[in-house]
């Protein structure tokens, strides 16, 4: 088996492990800081998808929902459509989000595991840095960065 590589994250956010979550996976908000809506039912063994909000319907990630402990534990698996989503194996890795209560704020860690390479692992830092830091400010503030961070040159 080949060796993959890891991605992991720490941010601290004021707000709940409960609006985290909700953040997290409701299509509302994820749209607003994320440019995709995350849809599922949220069980362990369901689909999830990441829509585009074009309202085209077209999800450019999907995968399966492997934890669901709200409002603490999201583990899901990541891939491009059609790629087994839900199996582990090439094409296919996984991302947890872990939210845990901190004084009065949240420490929301990310870690994104089974990444072929360094490239990959290059632009999935970079696409999360933007992501989480819009979440941060949308739960914050309440409302998104003015531009998306990923949409800058």
């Amino acid at each position: 088996m080949a060796a993959t590589l890891t991605f992991g994250y720490v941010t601290y956010i004021e707000a709940t492990p409960q609006q985290v979550w909700h953040a997290l996976t409701d299509p509302g908000p994820t749209a607003a800081y994320w440019g995709h809506s995350n849809v599922s039912d949220w069980q362990p063994g369901s689909r999830w998808e990441h829509r585009r909000t074009d309202g085209s319907g077209i999800a450019d990630v999907e995968g399966a929902v492997l934890e669901s402990s709200p409002p603490t534990r999201l583990v899901t698996t990541w891939a491009e459509p059609g790629a087994r989503a839900a199996e582990a194996g090439p094409g296919v890795s996984t991302v947890t989000f872990g939210i845990e209560p901190y004084g009065e704020i949240v420490r929301l860690t990310l870690t994104h595991e089974g990444l072929a390479d360094a490239a990959e692992r290059d632009a999935a830092a970079q696409g999360w840095y933007a992501v989480l830091a819009n979440l941060k400010t949308l739960l914050e503030t309440g409302r998104p960065l003015p531009r998306e961070p990923w949409a800058m040159p």
